[in-house]
Formats: C-alpha cells, sequence, structure tokens
C-alpha cells in the first residue's frame, strides 16, 4: 500500500522585489484580516492653529514660492500653498563639497545640500480630503522645485517625501511636505538603478513597464487607475497596503511632468490616500518620490559617475505611499526583512471597495 504524502500549509510566504532583490515576509498566517487595522489606536500631535508655525507664516522664514489657487503670485497676502526654507535644516547649502578621510579608513563629506518646506494652507485638512486641484497645486510646487534645485551646485538627488501622523515622523500637525538635497544616491534608488539596469541590458526592456503591463493585466492587485497612472498593491509589499503609484507611460524623470499628467497623478494620489484614510481609518503614514538622478554639473564630474551618457533609459519614476500599519522588532531589523501581515491581494481587495 502507497503511503500517503502529507502536504504542508505554509502559513507565510516569502516574495521576491524585483527591483531591490530583497525577500519579504507576507505572513499570511497570523490570520489578520483587513478591517482589523481600523481599530487600531493611534497617537495624535496636538498642536492648536493658534501655536501652529505655519498657520503664523508670515513669522517664519522668507517664502521662496507662493501659489493662490492654483496661480503663482508673488505677495504673501492670499495663499494656499507655500514653499519656505526648512528653519531647521539637515543640509546647508552654503560651502563646498569636501571629502575627507582619516587614516585610509573613516571617509566623510560636509553636508552640503536645500531643505525647504512645502506647506498647504488649512490647518486640518491633509492630502485625503484636499480638492485634486489642490493636490495639482503641490505637485506644480514639487516640480518648480525640482527644476530650481537640480541646477544648483552639488544637488545630486532631490528628496521629495511627506509624513504623516507621530508614528511617521511628523513633528507638526499642520500639513507639509519636505524637500532636500543631496549630493549622494541613497542606497535604495542605487540597488533600483542597478537591477533595473541589468534587466534593461539583459531583456531590452524596462523592469517597471514590464510589471505595469503584469498588474494592468491581471488587475488583482490594481486600487486604481486613470489613463496616466497606475496605483496598486506592489508583489512583495514591504508593509500592509503599502501602495505604488506609477505613469503607464515610461518615464525616467519625475520633473519633465506635464500639466495632464500632474492633473492625473493628483487624481491617483488623492483617490489612494482617501482609500488609506477610510479603510484603516486615517492611519500615520510616509509617501515619498523615487526618480532618476539629476545630471551631472560639469564642475562636478570628480564627486559624480552616471552609469552611462544617455542618462536612465531603464528606470521609471514612481510614488510610494507606506501606511505605519507594523513597528520592526527585532527579526525585522537584524535580517532588513520585512513582515506583512496581509497579502497585497486582500489589501487591494479591500482598498477597492473603499
Amino acid at each position: 500500500m502507497e503511503k500517503k504524502i502529507k502536504t504542508i500549509k505554509f502559513p507565510s510566504e516569502l516574495r521576491l522585489d524585483l527591483i531591490s532583490k530583497d525577500w519579504v515576509v507576507i505572513a499570511t498566517g497570523r490570520g489578520k484580516k483587513p478591517e482589523m487595522f481600523k481599530s487600531e489606536k493611534r497617537e495624535e500631535i496636538k498642536i492648536s492653529k493658534k501655536d501652529c508655525p505655519f498657520c503664523g507664516i508670515e513669522k517664519e522664514e522668507k517664502p521662496i514660492l507662493i501659489y493662490f489657487s492654483g496661480k503663482k503670485v508673488s505677495v504673501l497676502n492670499k495663499w494656499t500653498t507655500i514653499v519656505i526654507p526648512n528653519k531647521y535644516p539637515a543640509f546647508l547649502p552654503s560651502g563646498k563639497l569636501k571629502k575627507k578621510v582619516e587614516d585610509s579608513l573613516y571617509q566623510t563629506l560636509n553636508a552640503v545640500g536645500f531643505c525647504e518646506l512645502v506647506v498647504t494652507r488649512d490647518h486640518q485638512k491633509h492630502f485625503p480630503q484636499l480638492e485634486i486641484s489642490k493636490v495639482k497645486e503641490v505637485l506644480d510646487a514639487y516640480q518648480e522645485r525640482y527644476l530650481d534645485l537640480m541646477k544648483k551646485p552639488n544637488v545630486k538627488y532631490i528628496s521629495i517625501f511627506h509624513n504623516q501622523g507621530l508614528e511617521a515622523g511628523a513633528s507638526q500637525p499642520h500639513p507639509h511636505s519636505q524637500i532636500i538635497t543631496t549630493p549622494l544616491i541613497d542606497v535604495d534608488l542605487k540597488k533600483a538603478l542597478s537591477n533595473s539596469k541589468k534587466y534593461y541590458k539583459k531583456n531590452k526592456k524596462c523592469l517597471y513597464c514590464q510589471m505595469n503591463e503584469w498588474e494592468a493585466k491581471h488587475k488583482e492587485r490594481i486600487i486604481f487607475e486613470n489613463s496616466k497612472f497606475l496605483a496598486l498593491c506592489p508583489f512583495a509589499s514591504k508593509s500592509a497596503f503599502e501602495i505604488i503609484i506609477s505613469p503607464k507611460a515610461h518615464l525616467p524623470y519625475f520633473e519633465k511632468i506635464t500639466e495632464e499628467e500632474k492633473w492625473q497623478l493628483a487624481e491617483a494620489l488623492q483617490v489612494a490616500l482617501n482609500k488609506l484614510y477610510k479603510g484603516l481609518s486615517d492611519p500615520a503614514y510616509n509617501f515619498y518620490l523615487h526618480t532618476a538622478p539629476c545630471p551631472p554639473k560639469f564642475s562636478e564630474t570628480k564627486f559624480r559617475r552616471t552609469s552611462d551618457g544617455q542618462g536612465y533609459p531603464y528606470y521609471h519614476w514612481h510614488w510610494t505611499i507606506l501606511p505605519k500599519t507594523s513597528t520592526w522588532a527585532g527579526f525585522e531589523i537584524g535580517t532588513r526583512m520585512e513582515i506583512s501581515t496581509i497579502a497585497p491581494e486582500k489589501a487591494a481587495e479591500y482598498l477597492r471597495k473603499q
């Protein structure tokens, strides 16, 4: 008599992130249902409008850029979105980039760069509650500052990000994004550029475009789409309810975004964040941009190395939204392997209904 082989059902699944080549754990065996995330307690930052520095913006640093109802203005009378220097910058714009090596071992670079804040007017209205026209205005500010900052000396990469909620690192409750320039490319982006370039050389295709085509065909992880953008929970989500917003067309450089694309991106961003707001009961979150690095300036070639003379035809810009649905513990910190407690397919199914 043949012995029956018992099938072992694994409680979790390891998934490979094709861009970073990192493995993530989809811990479906923990039995957490999407609606359970709604009831989690969250800490709030409580600062009144009277004590809010952004509600008294005229007392802050001199504005760099002012918008009122979709148009640039030069006088700080009425405003809806404003860009100001960060009063507490991590990088300083003055000075030359200097590299130092101590005893042929430790290396340092002075932290040369720009730090700016993009502030919207309403003290309590966050992205999920904003009209699409107001989200588009913020994207206008992002693009305009990017185009200006990329021309500055010692700017190799421009990081644009938004922290919402105490768990996400926001120190002020008033909605604001940050723009920070650096003379270096961060490790995550460097890995993404390297791996997508390898794929492009081997297959003559953009890996991001390939993934978008697969997702558009199967639709199980898409939460929203319009004619220009896809919003989806990625196959190897690093956290529960992670969302990527990516252009359907192959676009390496965010700063070249058109007016029509900005309107469609504003819709995709507002819809995605609103679904998280409703589905997870206003969670803390971060969102950030990954785009191709700035082109090198002639005077800075000794500090810069581009991988080819044609720019980045293998890269594809996108926004990542990471709601704070868990806290890293010993395993995640020790292995650099994230654990997501819900399958992205289930997360997308749940968010589509919101």
